[in-house]
């Protein structure tokens, strides 16, 4: 049941209840107005009778006799008693019939004079008296009425405390809240959507957490790789420049100028080594010179790396003439993404051809790197280590990743980045929805 129909069925209950009571009261009303009409009528039946009978010849009992009789809507009079003041109801004024009011019409009934009119106020009483009686059962009816929409309110809307409690929890990183079942089918759905909310959370903290992971395993494996690249490569280099120069010292005076030579030779090679070294440590922890001319150039530095190296895949490389102008942020995200890309290639995907292509697409760029190995896992998440980092990226400069199957095996991924900056209004298109 939905609250619609609850609040509806409660309401209609209600309504009939109430309308049960009113009927009861109007029925009790017009019992009493019946009785009340006739003993008046009965008891003008009366009157006339009595100033019929020639035993009532007595005009002042029969005037005690009139006092007594209590008629509605006339006044009678006899000629010993003194007429009525014709005072005019302020509700007749307002309805504009005071005018219409009839005077005193003389009547002769067994040798009795009386002097009957009609008498409106009598009317409005009783008017204002049904009008007070339905004014309150109104007044009783909107009172139920409000207190059994709170009670309904109340009481349907009594599980939004479970609901916000696990809000609360979900903003607390506790555990997927455990709801009670609902009745009504509103907080079953919105207990659904919580229940997707925290899977969706709980994916959330553990791509971060395979993130920080990630980052700390990055950075221990590039310090560890630059260590040994300072020690295996510069070192010796630098070793060799120190026995060297070290030589020169102590041989200065005794060493022809053909051996100076040699050695100084030998310097210029060893500071050539350790400078070629040095750039080689730079390009691996940030290329230079990122802009569209060097990003293009810096791609084909990459993919000729690979090439070079015996993986058994071959690399193939498409990219625009010129290449669209990207600033340096996006340029760098580009080319880690390509980067990460070509290493889960390698390592994981068994492919024998990877392709490489980028094209701009109106106020994006679409880096694409396409194999035809295993693709990704059909069990377990899709976006592990590298693919979590490049999503990482990606979001950083407002991009979007799109993993599909390749159309000839394999894995398709396509990365759109903005041209301009973040802080711009762009739309992706609709091929990155997809």
């Amino acid at each position: 049941m939905d609250l619609r129909r609850r609040l509806i069925g409660s309401l209609s209950l209600l309504l009939a209840s109430l309308m049960a009571i009113a009927v009861i009261i109007q029925l009790y009303s017009l019992r009493a107005d019946i009785a009340s009409e006739v003993g008046a009528s009965t008891r003008l039946v009366g009157v006339l009778l009595a100033a019929e009978n020639a035993a009532l010849r007595d005009p002042s009992e029969l005037a005690e006799r009139l006092s007594e009789a209590g008629i509605r809507h006339l006044t009678i009079r006899t000629p010993e008693q003194a007429p009525a003041e014709r005072k005019s109801h302020l509700l007749l004024d307002w309805l504009g019939h005071s005018s219409e009011v009839p005077d005193e019409q003389e009547i002769r009934i067994g040798g009795q004079t009386l002097y009957i009119a009609a008498n409106p106020n009598s009317e409005i009483e009783e008017r204002l008296g049904d009008t007070a009686r339905i004014l309150i059962t109104l007044l009783l009816f909107s009172g139920a009425t409000l207190l059994v929409v709170w009670w309904s309110a109340d009481r349907a809307l009594s599980p939004v405390r479970a609901l916000e409690d696990a809000l609360h929890g979900l903003a607390r990183s506790e555990k997927r809240p455990v709801l009670p079942g609902f009745a009504l089918r509103e907080f079953r759905r919105v207990a659904d959507a919580i229940d997707y909310l925290a899977d969706a959370l709980g994916e959330a903290r553990a791509a971060q957490h395979a993130l920080a992971q990630q980052l700390i395993s990055v950075q221990e494996n590039e310090r560890r790789a630059l260590a040994r690249e300072l020690h295996d490569e510069m070192g010796q280099t630098l070793t060799s420049l120190n026995a060297t120069a070290a030589h020169l010292a102590r041989n200065a005076q005794q060493l022809a100028p053909e051996a100076v030579t040699e050695c100084a030779n030998d310097l210029r090679r060893d500071i050539r080594t350790s400078g070629a070294q040095l750039r080689a440590l730079l390009k691996s922890l940030r290329p230079h010179g990122l802009d569209a001319s060097g990003l293009a150039s810096t791609l084909r530095d990459l993919i000729d790396g690979w090439r070079s190296r015996e993986t058994g895949i071959t690399f193939e490389l498409d990219l625009p003439a010129p290449f669209p102008d990207v600033d340096e942020e996006v340029a760098l995200t580009i080319y880690r993404i390509a980067q990460e890309a070509l290493t889960n290639v390698v390592r994981h995907s068994g492919a024998s051809v990877c392709r490489v292509s980028a094209v701009r697409d109106g106020e994006w760029v679409r880096l694409a790197i396409s194999d035809d190995g295993h693709g990704l896992p059909q069990d377990g998440p899709k976006r592990r280590r590298g693919l979590l980092g490049i999503a990482e990226r990606l979001d950083m400069v407002g991009g979007k990743l799109q993993l599909e199957p390749n159309a000839g095996g394999g894995l398709y991924l396509s990365a759109w980045l903005p041209l301009a900056q973040v802080g711009n209004d762009l739309s992706l298109p609709m091929e990155a929805y997809a």
